[in-house]
């Protein structure tokens, strides 16, 4: 039989900082092989590119990655 556990709130503030550690080297990635490519582009061309690429990755890999190994820290006691 398990017991039950305390009920737990989202803390906005640590989701975000725990978001942070792997959105910054993503994006700043994607940069590096995009900027070259794009070359002479306008900022909104690169940007229609590069947004795209950051949403999927943030939807299918980095929020539930994000989710289960930081939950510790991202759900605080309510």
């Amino acid at each position: 039989m398990t017991t039950p556990s305390a009920p737990r709130k989202l803390s906005k503030l640590h989701l975000a900082l725990a978001m942070l550690l792997p959105v910054y080297p993503l994006i700043t990635t994607i940069l590096y092989i995009v900027l070259p490519l794009t070359e002479g582009w306008t900022i909104w061309q690169r940007t229609a590119v590069i947004a795209p690429v950051m949403v999927f990755a943030m939807v299918f890999f980095v929020s539930p990655f994000v989710q289960k190994r930081f939950s510790n820290f991202i759900l605080r006691a309510a």
